[in-house]
């Protein structure tokens, strides 16, 4: 357990905080592309406890400005789209996407005044579906040649969701490997022929058997952390007879996200961004290595349970979470339905808004939350003397952090090493974008 002082050094990230400082260190998802289309293309945005406004201009620039104009504290994100910027709507200000003052229309034609004004405003990137934003001092760092990132647009999809608790409660369910065969088990599997989309129904590799039946019917796994240049990788290993293993390797992408497998096919990279210290997102790109991405489909299917435009959740803690008596006697562990993203979300909430970690008592299954945090507090000591913390990467640096290794298969236990090593290889040697 730790003390309410360390619970509060790793979990704040308002201005001013350490976690903040560090945070802003890195490029965190601001707002979907999708977020950005239409005839309107301002949203709001609260990030890491700052009020801001995002926009694409009349010449498809994005920018991030803040929400509030400083002539008299008026809300942009009501403003005008025109003339190069966004236009507040109560004296015409008008600012372009880095924030500068373009003109102050009320004031004489002789004023110098617009020159002298600079709206905060922070760089901003798309890439695979996300808008990302630079928040901290100095240059950004690169962005890691993940494939998440390399991949084209074609193979991937973004999307996001909100959760109403402090972001490290969500971060630490997504590297505990245990969690799966409890809160996501299901007693009947599904045909896998209909998993498109969907977490854990797929057959894991080289194998016919479903992966729900694996989470099911193996629920003490052994679990080894092996250090990383982007964080750590994760692999569980859960023995099932006649010298064979499910293996299956997960990835902690610091400070503030994971990579998994979602099917034979389809990765998940999800960052879980901060809104302020009670409140925060999921972003999600799925990525593809066969087929382009059905983005239609996938968007109907999450769109069944959040709700626009602020992607909140339709079953949450006011309608209990669909829960339902008779479903978690015979259907599923928690009674709250098929979507595991239902599942994590009430995980994540009923420890309450930021969990109070003096009170938790951790167990060897634990061990990845413990790295996790012995990481970042590593992170926020190197942040706090100025020194460059990990995953702050030049452009040298970031053509080197690749993959990461996503595998859920069933190979041999006395060689589970090399079985992941080979499938990622042969995934990566025959994915269908090669060469792109």
């Amino acid at each position: 357990m730790l003390s309410a002082e360390q619970n509060d050094l790793i979990t704040r990230t308002n201005p001013g905080t350490a976690a903040g400082n560090l945070m802003r260190r890195y490029w965190q998802p601001a707002a979907l592309i999708d977020e950005l289309s239409g005839n309107r293309p301002v949203k709001p945005v609260r990030l890491l406890g700052e009020d801001l406004v995002a926009f694409k201009d009349d010449k498809g620039r994005y920018g991030l400005i803040g929400r509030h104009c400083p002539h008299r504290g008026t809300d942009l994100a009501y403003g005008r789209l025109e003339d190069g910027g966004l236009r507040c709507a109560f004296h015409g200000w008008l600012f372009d996407v880095g924030g500068k003052c373009l003109q102050t229309p009320a004031e004489p034609d002789n004023s110098k005044m617009s020159a002298n004004v600079k709206q905060k405003s922070y760089p901003v990137v798309e890439k695979s579906g996300i808008l990302w934003a630079y928040l901290g001092p100095g240059e950004p760092p690169a962005f890691p040649h993940f494939d998440c990132f390399v991949a084209p647009g074609t193979h991937t999809f973004a999307f996001k969701g909100m959760i109403d608790c402090n972001w490290l409660q969500s971060l630490e369910v997504g590297i505990d490997p245990v969690h799966t065969s409890f809160l996501h088990r299901f007693f009947e599997d599904e045909d896998p022929d209909k998993s498109y989309g969907r977490m854990f129904r797929d057959t894991s590799k080289d194998s016919d058997m479903p992966m729900t039946k694996i989470m099911r019917e193996f629920p003490r796994p052994r679990i080894e952390v092996e250090p990383t240049d982007y964080g750590f990788r994760l692999a569980t290993l859960r023995e099932i007879g006649n010298d064979k293993a499910h293996i299956r390797v997960t990835n902690l992408i610091f400070p503030n996200a994971f990579i998994i497998p979602m099917s034979r096919e389809m990765t998940i990279a999800q960052w879980h961004v901060p809104i302020d210290d009670v409140k925060h997102y999921w972003y999600a790109i799925f990525t593809s290595f066969g087929a382009p991405v059905d983005k239609d489909k996938m968007r109907n299917q999450r769109l069944e349970l959040y709700e626009l435009p602020d992607y909140i959740p339709r079953k949450n803690k006011s309608n209990d979470y669909g829960f339902d008596a008779h479903e978690q006697a015979h259907t599923t562990y928690t009674g709250m339905g098929a979507d595991i993203n239902v599942h994590d979300q009430w995980a994540c909430e009923s420890m309450g808004q930021i969990q109070d970690r003096t009170q938790e008592h951790l167990g060897t299954s634990d061990k990845a939350i413990a790295a996790y945090r012995r990481l970042l507090r590593r992170a926020l000591d190197q942040s706090g003397k100025g020194e460059r913390p990990i995953m702050v990467l030049d452009a040298a640096a970031a053509q080197t952090v690749t993959g990461p290794a996503c595998v859920d298969g069933i190979g041999p236990a006395g060689d589970w090493q090399g079985y992941w090593q080979r499938t990622d290889a042969a995934r990566h040697e025959t994915k269908s974008w090669n060469g792109h």
